[in-house]
């Protein structure tokens, strides 16, 4: 089985800080040895705020596309971060993006991504697509289905999909299983619509679960305790 972890930075800061928290990397370290184990590939995609990300860019005199440069730019330290902390836990890993930069990762080559992945190394996908307007989601259902993933998995810091916000409404309800036409239909807040499309026709499986109430990223995988969408 192949998967295609997407860990939300609210999940990996503490107190809404812009630093990892290292009890959820140490966390995550456990995980993906026990997932390794398995024989279970595992490639991490990091949607990871910034500065400016929670700019206005309306009213700056910053063109939108060159702000959204500066967006992709400031991301790369937090994945440089990640994989020194994987490998400090001797987890191999490997980065791999959309563009280039020698010192620090390879672009991104499918076969090659296979390889590391069949090697048993976790492949870290840094900045997703390299362009402007496009979100987080879309790159993320992208590079599931150029590497082949069997599932995409949100961790994040709610339970699952939820007909309203359960942070406002307290007789807010999960749903355990839902489909991805469902989802557009009921315009729940999932995936920007553009992922959800390219998810659905292709038939990939989606579980969203919350990182702070999980005992294993494996039981996320095997256990149906969380909403899945398909």
């Amino acid at each position: 089985m192949r998967v295609l972890l997407k860990i939300s930075w609210e999940a990996l800061a503490e107190n809404w800080d812009w630093l990892f928290d290292v009890k959820v990397l140490d966390f995550i370290c456990d995980s993906l040895k026990d997932l390794l184990k398995e024989n279970i590939q595992i490639a991490i995609f990091i949607w990871w705020w910034n500065i400016f990300r929670w700019t206005d860019w309306n009213s700056l005199w910053i063109d939108r596309v060159s702000l959204d440069y500066m967006w992709m730019l400031s991301t790369i330290m937090n994945w440089i971060a990640l994989s020194e902390y994987l490998q400090k836990n001797k987890i191999n890993s490997k980065l791999m993006t959309a563009t280039k930069i020698d010192c620090v990762w390879e672009r991104f080559d499918k076969k090659v991504a296979l390889k590391y992945l069949d090697e048993k190394n976790v492949v870290i996908f840094s900045w997703w697509m390299w362009n402007p307007y496009f979100t987080t989601d879309t790159g993320w259902v992208l590079k599931a289905l150029e590497i082949e993933a069997n599932m995409i998995i949100k961790l994040t810091m709610v339970d699952g999909v939820y007909d309203k916000d359960p942070k406002k409404f307290s007789d807010a309800k999960m749903y355990k299983e839902i489909t991805y036409d469902e989802v557009l239909s009921k315009n729940l807040k999932v995936m920007d619509s553009t992922a959800i499309a390219l998810a659905r026709d292709n038939k990939l499986i989606l579980k969203i679960a919350n990182l702070s109430k999980l005992w294993s990223i494996k039981n996320t995988i095997l256990a149906d305790e969380w909403t899945k969408v398909g």
